[in-house]
């Protein structure tokens, strides 16, 4: 059974960072692409970066990432990581990490809250 469990969310001011972590389970985690979404209530789910599977060499971004984020992944032990920059109120959101062939599989998220 896949299994993910995202974390390292909080709270945090604008322009300030943070890191969010991706446990992933129950498949051969280094040979798929991952994903991370982030969800707002009432909305949509909405990509935020893609990273291929293996060594992780192709990764692309959502426009409004504009160079704050980037994604990588550590096959050792199974993770995929976000690294958050300059932190928007707009990027208020939960938070959670996907496996493209594994559709139905989601984790509970981690909520990131940006204010002032």
């Amino acid at each position: 059974e896949v299994q993910l469990v995202e974390s390292g969310g909080g709270s945090v001011q604008p322009g300030e960072s943070l890191k969010l972590y991706c446990s992933v389970s129950g498949v051969s985690f280094s040979s798929y692409d991952m994903m991370w979404y982030r969800q707002t209530p009432g909305a949509k789910r909405e990509l935020v970066a893609t990273i291929s599977g293996g060594d992780g060499r192709k990764k692309q971004y959502a426009e409004f990432v504009n160079g704050r984020f980037f994604i990588s992944r550590d096959n050792a032990k199974n993770m995929v990581h976000l690294e958050m920059y300059r932190l928007r109120l707009d990027d208020t959101a939960i938070y959670y990490c996907a496996i493209p062939v594994y559709p139905d599989a989601w984790g509970p998220g981690t909520q990131v809250t940006v204010s002032s």
